[in-house]
């Protein structure tokens, strides 16, 4: 029996989540709220369904959700998209990265990802025959290194991957780096996937740059989105893609044969929702900011120092200060974490092919108050006070 991906094990999501559980610890690692939904998303799912909406949907997607989406678009963006010929309704993020890394390339081919790199990335592009490029992301700023990509780019490359708001990072592209971008790719036989699943999540100082809305790259570009995350909602596993009709007709060959069609009266029920809730995303910065804010507050003065995020619903924090980690990488400094201090968080090495030095953690706060204030709690226990310089 032949093992496609040898080197690849369970995520790190996974295992960390289910020790939280085995353990009983605050999961701060795998991003997931642990607050309700808006109950009348519920109420409109079982609408849907007493309706009769309980068969398979158009393979694309449901034409008023492709409607809705696209009127979002447009005022978002400016962007004004056929919603037939564009937009593609996927299972969620990870198989509109997946169904699109099939399409664009193949065998013999490369596609340039950027680590730290959201895991589902290396083994999609390694499962369509393709090499996989990784060019690093230095820390603590994980500013683009526009050099080192025109270095990386050859006859074989076909592909780019960006993710902006940035996960596990949690920094947003900067003004200037789809310009660089769109200069390194003209001319060329290369297409953008650019993973925007965070885009309302984007605080005060930062902005986020959409290549939907970047006139030299929106042809060559494959843009996915996802409900989950902006409806606090991953268990509802609706995305879509946004792509010109070329691009799109190549991502749907996979797609069809993947996934083929999305939960039906979820794909209504969202539909109405936005259509009742024309406002529900702009508020999701300021609900996120001041759950940030609360955590950060909590960890001040502690051995934990907090990086500010710019954007998505996580934070990092540095360990290095603190006396019972700072010896230890930082998988060994999150077991340890999980294990005496009874909080689960993400080491970022595994989002790396080549770790660099570093001794930062990621926590998700898109939680409740009360379980923020008690994880806090639990970790300034443990690490203690900052020392003295």
């Amino acid at each position: 029996m032949i093992d496609k991906l040898p080197d690849v094990g369970t995520t790190i999501f996974t295992v960390m989540s289910r020790r939280a559980a085995e353990l009983g610890a605050i999961n701060l690692g795998q991003g997931f709220p642990d607050y309700p939904v808006d109950a009348r998303l519920g109420e409109l799912v079982a609408d849907a369904m007493r309706e009769g909406h309980n068969q398979y949907a158009p393979m694309p997607g449901v034409p008023l959700l492709q409607q809705a989406i696209a009127g979002r678009l447009e005022a978002r963006y400016g962007l004004g998209v056929d919603p037939q010929q564009s937009i593609t309704i996927t299972l969620g993020a990870t198989e509109a990265l997946y169904s699109t890394i099939q399409a664009l390339v193949g065998p013999g081919e490369e596609a340039i990802v950027f680590d730290p790199a959201y895991d589902s990335y290396d083994p999609a592009i390694r499962l369509a025959g393709a090499h996989c490029v990784h060019i690093p992301l230095q820390p603590p700023t994980f500013h683009y290194d526009w050099d080192r990509v025109r270095a990386a780019i050859n006859e074989r490359t076909r592909l780019i991957v960006i993710n902006s708001p940035h996960n596990p990072a949690c920094t947003v592209l900067r003004p200037g780096d789809l310009d660089a971008l769109a200069e390194c790719i003209a001319g060329r036989d290369i297409r953008v996937l650019s993973d925007e699943v965070y885009e309302h999540i984007v605080f005060p100082g930062a902005r986020h740059y959409s290549v939907l809305a970047h006139e030299a790259l929106r042809a060559s570009a494959v843009a996915v989105f996802s409900f989950g995350k902006a409806l606090h909602a991953t268990g509802l596993r609706v995305g879509y893609a946004v792509a010109p009709p070329q691009l799109t007709n190549l991502m749907r060959k996979v797609h069809q044969f993947n996934t083929f069609t999305i939960a039906t009266p979820f794909q209504h029920a969202i539909a109405r929702y936005l259509g009742e809730r024309p406002d529900v995303f702009d508020g999701l910065a300021a609900f996120f900011l001041q759950r940030r804010d609360l955590l950060a507050g909590y960890l001040a003065g502690s051995a934990l120092k907090v990086l500010p995020a710019q954007g998505t619903y996580f934070q990092l924090i540095d360990y290095s200060q603190c006396a019972a980690l700072g010896g230890l990488d930082d998988i060994a400094a999150a077991n340890r974490l999980l294990e005496e201090a009874g909080v689960a968080t993400i080491p970022l090495s595994p989002f790396y092919r080549e770790p660099p030095a570093h001794n930062l953690l990621r926590l998700c706060f898109a939680k409740r108050e009360e379980t923020l204030r008690e994880a806090a709690v639990r970790l300034v226990a443990f690490a203690g006070a900052m020392p003295p310089p």
